[in-house]
């Protein structure tokens, strides 16, 4: 690089020398972007998830805590600029009873979004696709989380931020997010493994977040509550046949074969309803591409 000479001026950083060809907008505009980490978080469609795998309406103990979202959301955006924001739907019954819960949202540091909910299509998707290419023309996107297990609606969009060189992860359920977890392009992340996101463990039928020495799920109701019905429940299905890798250790627990040294009893396994869930190493359980 050439160094200027004692008597020349210093050669600012805007200056170009007569060589070099001029700066063109788009490279200009690139450079005056800045680093965007960006979550929006699908209100609707978490609290109706909620309510399906509680099987009621969530207490306010049952909700998630916004505040260690964000810390979360923060643990891994390093100097980047942050954005979190909250879209959520208004039924007109509803809104003196939401003016606190959003007030705290904003204390909290997240923009919210609210569309009056007068007709069942007035929904938020559109708004949260609108706001995130908002910011990709606005900013340089390096990580989206969408909080939201509506895959008919997000996943093509998330896709495609992922091959323009965007981290994209989801935020949600695993009984609901399918399409986060089978896509190799989106990273996946369980709200309950968000570390102090709930007060207390949600008691779900987590089949792929068990102790590693086993647990109990508790029955949802008394058994001789099968007596007061009038008419029969539906059976359950027959549990799947087990992958051919596992039938050697599955023959051992069948009723005609004999008990071996291993078979001797152990400790009571800890209750996955109350002891909560396995500990994890990773937190996020991503996968990525």
């Amino acid at each position: 690089m050439d160094a200027p000479r004692p008597h020349e001026p210093v050669r600012s950083s805007s200056e170009r020398s007569p060589d070099r060809p001029p700066e063109r907008p788009t490279e200009r505009r690139e450079a005056e972007r800045r680093d965007l980490d960006l979550l929006v978080w699908d209100a609707p469609n978490i609290d109706m998830t909620l309510s399906s795998i509680l099987g009621s309406r969530p207490a306010s103990s049952d909700r998630p805590r916004f505040d260690a979202i964000a810390r979360w959301f923060l643990s891994e955006a390093g100097d980047h600029e942050v954005e979190g924001c909250v879209f959520t739907n208004v039924h007109p019954a509803s809104a003196v009873s939401l003016r606190g819960w959003i007030e705290a949202l904003r204390s909290f540091g997240y923009a919210v979004f609210a569309r009056p909910k007068v007709l069942p299509e007035d929904d938020v998707d559109d708004a949260m696709l609108q706001h995130i290419a908002s910011r990709r023309a606005s900013h340089r996107l390096r990580r989206v989380v969408v909080a939201s297990g509506d895959g008919r609606n997000f996943l093509a969009p998330l896709e495609e931020l992922h091959r323009a060189g965007v981290r994209v992860v989801v935020l949600s359920f695993a009984e609901v997010a399918g399409y986060a977890q089978e896509s190799p392009h989106i990273e996946f992340v369980d709200l309950e493994d968000v570390p102090g996101a709930f007060q207390v463990t949600l008691g779900r039928t987590r089949l792929t977040a068990l102790p590693p020495d086993g647990g109990w799920f508790r029955p949802t109701r008394p058994m001789r509550a099968l007596l007061e019905d009038s008419a029969p429940l539906e059976q359950p299905a027959s549990p799947p046949e087990a992958p051919a890798a596992a039938a050697e250790g599955l023959a051992r627990t069948a009723p005609d074969a004999p008990p071996g040294p291993e078979d001797a009893p152990r400790p009571a396994a800890p209750e996955v309803g109350e002891v909560g869930r396995a500990p994890v190493a990773h937190p996020q359980r991503a996968r990525s591409a």
